[in-house]
C-alpha cells in the first residue's frame, strides 16, 4: 500500500479573490446592451420578435404543411424498386410480387370522403393556427405596452422621489436645529427622520421596479436577459376608444381573437365528425403497376407464354360493411364539440363581461386621474403663496420645504393617476382588438 502523501494548497489571497468578485459582474456588463426606445418602436419590435409570436409562427407554418399532408394521397405516389431474386423450381412470389429486375407501384385516391374532411380539418386548423398567431401578437402588445409604462413610471415617479430627498434632508437639519435650540420637540426631529427614510426607501423601490421592468421589457421584445430597454420620454396622445360600451362589445365579438380561436375549433371539430361519419361510404383508389421478369427465374420452363415486361392499371374499390368503431368515434367527438361550444359562450359572456368591467375602470381612472390634477393644481398654488409669504418673513424656509414635499407628493399621485388611466384605455383597446393600430397611428 503507497503511503498517502499531503498536498500543499496555495495561500488564499483574500484581495485577489476580491478582485475576481469584482471582476465578474464586470464581465457580465460588457454583453449587456441598453436599447433606447419609444413605445411605437417598442411595440414594433416585439411584433417581429417576440418569443411568443415566433413560436405561434412556427406553430403556423406546421399547421400549413398539414394540408399537403393531408392533400398527400390524392396525388399520384410512385415507388420503384427491385424484387429480384434466383428461383429454384417454381417461380413463387416475394413479398406478394413476382421476382422481378425492375418492379414499379403507383396508387392515387380518387374517391374518399374521410380524406376529403381531414384536407378539410387541415385548411381549418391552419386557418386556427394564423388566428392563434394574432392572438399572441396582441398580447405581446399589451405585455410590451404594460412593462413600458412601468418602466417610465417608475423612472419618471423615482426622479421626483430623488429631488424630494434633498428637500426632506434640509427639513430635517432645520428640525435639528430647532431641537438643539430648544425651539422644537426631540418627537419632531424623529418624524422628520422617518419621512426622510420613506423617502429614500420610495426612491430605491421605484429603482428596483425601473431595472425590473426594462429587464421583462428586453426578454419580451426578443433581446437577451442581460440587456435593458430605456423608454424615451415623449408626449403620447390618448388613445381614442369606442364611442359607446355596446359598440365596444359587438367589435370585440367580431374581432376579439379568442373567440375567434374557438369558433375555428369548434369549425374544425365538425369537420372532424363528417370524416368520422363517411367512413362507412365506398371509396375508390386508382392503382398501376410494373414489372420486368428475369430469364432465369423458370418462368418459361411453368408457363406456356413468358413476356419480360408487364403492367396493370385499374382500380381498386372497396365498401365497408362493418365498421363499429366508427359511431363510438363520431360520439366522441361529438362530446369534444359540444364542450367546445360551452366553452364559446362562456368566452362570449366573459369579454361581455370583461369590456364592461373595463369601461368601469376607465371611468374611475378618468375619474381619479382628474382629482389628482385638481389636487396638484391646489397644492402648487399653495406653494407659490408660501413663497411669496417667506419673501415677507412670515413663513419660514422649514414650512417652505414641507410644502414642497407635499407638492412631490402631489407629482407622485399625478403621474399614478395619468399611467393608470392610459393603461386602463388600453386595455379596453385590447379587448376590442384595436390596440396595436392604436399605438401606431396614434404616435
Amino acid at each position: 500500500m503507497k503511503p498517502i502523501r499531503a498536498v500543499a494548497r496555495p495561500p488564499y489571497n483574500k484581495t485577489m479573490s476580491h478582485r475576481m468578485l469584482l471582476v465578474i459582474p464586470f464581465l457580465f456588463a460588457l454583453h449587456a446592451e441598453e436599447h433606447r426606445m419609444t413605445l411605437r418602436q417598442a411595440v414594433e419590435m416585439a411584433v417581429k420578435q417576440n418569443p411568443d409570436i415566433m413560436l405561434a409562427r412556427i406553430d403556423e407554418e406546421k399547421a400549413r404543411a398539414g394540408i399537403r399532408v393531408a392533400r398527400d394521397p390524392f396525388l399520384p405516389r410512385l415507388v420503384v424498386g427491385s424484387g429480384l431474386a434466383y428461383s429454384s423450381g417454381f417461380p413463387m412470389s416475394i413479398e406478394g410480387s413476382a421476382p422481378t429486375v425492375v418492379q414499379a407501384n403507383a396508387r392515387q385516391f380518387l374517391f374518399n370522403r374521410p380524406q376529403n374532411y381531414q384536407v378539410a380539418q387541415a385548411r381549418e386548423d391552419a386557418r386556427g393556427a394564423a388566428i392563434s398567431v394574432a392572438s399572441k401578437r396582441d398580447e405581446a402588445v399589451y405585455r410590451t405596452a404594460s412593462l413600458y409604462v412601468d418602466a417610465e413610471r417608475a423612472a419618471r415617479i423615482g426622479e421626483v422621489a430623488r429631488k424630494a430627498i434633498a428637500g426632506q434632508q434640509q427639513v430635517l437639519d432645520a428640525v435639528r436645529a430647532q431641537v438643539r435650540e430648544g425651539r422644537a420637540l426631540p418627537l419632531a426631529g424623529k418624524q422628520a427622520e422617518l419621512s426622510l427614510a420613506r423617502s429614500r426607501e420610495l426612491a430605491e423601490n421605484l429603482s428596483d421596479d425601473e431595472a425590473a421592468s426594462e429587464t421583462q421589457l428586453a426578454i419580451a421584445l426578443g433581446f437577451p436577459a442581460e440587456d435593458r430597454v430605456l423608454p424615451i420620454e415623449e408626449e403620447r396622445a390618448a388613445p381614442a376608444l369606442p364611442e359607446s360600451e355596446e359598440q365596444a362589445i359587438q367589435a370585440a365579438l367580431q374581432a376579439n381573437q379568442e373567440l375567434r380561436q374557438l369558433q375555428s375549433q369548434v369549425a374544425s371539430k365538425q369537420l372532424e365528425i363528417r370524416g368520422e361519419r363517411a367512413q362507412r361510404l365506398p371509396r375508390v383508389d386508382l392503382v398501376a403497376q410494373y414489372g420486368m421478369l428475369a430469364k432465369f427465374n423458370n418462368y418459361a420452363e411453368f408457363f406456356q407464354k413468358f413476356q419480360r415486361n408487364n403492367g396493370q392499371l385499374g382500380v381498386s374499390f372497396q365498401l365497408p360493411l362493418f365498421s363499429p368503431g366508427v359511431g363510438a368515434a363520431a360520439a366522441q367527438t361529438e362530446a369534444d364539440l359540444a364542450h367546445l361550444k360551452i366553452e364559446l359562450a362562456n368566452a362570449r359572456n366573459r369579454v361581455a363581461a370583461d369590456l364592461q368591467q373595463s369601461f368601469r375602470d376607465q371611468r374611475k381612472a378618468a375619474s381619479a386621474a382628474e382629482v389628482a390634477r385638481l389636487d396638484l393644481d391646489v397644492t402648487r398654488a399653495q406653494l407659490d403663496v408660501d413663497l411669496a409669504l417667506l419673501q415677507e418673513g412670515r413663513m419660514t424656509m422649514r414650512q417652505v420645504e414641507e410644502e414642497r414635499l407635499a407638492e412631490s407628493d402631489k407629482w407622485i399621485a399625478f403621474y399614478d393617476a395619468q399611467y393608470t388611466l392610459e393603461k386602463a384605455r388600453w386595455n379596453v383597446l385590447r379587448l376590442t382588438g384595436g390596440l396595436l393600430g392604436s399605438i401606431e397611428g396614434g404616435q
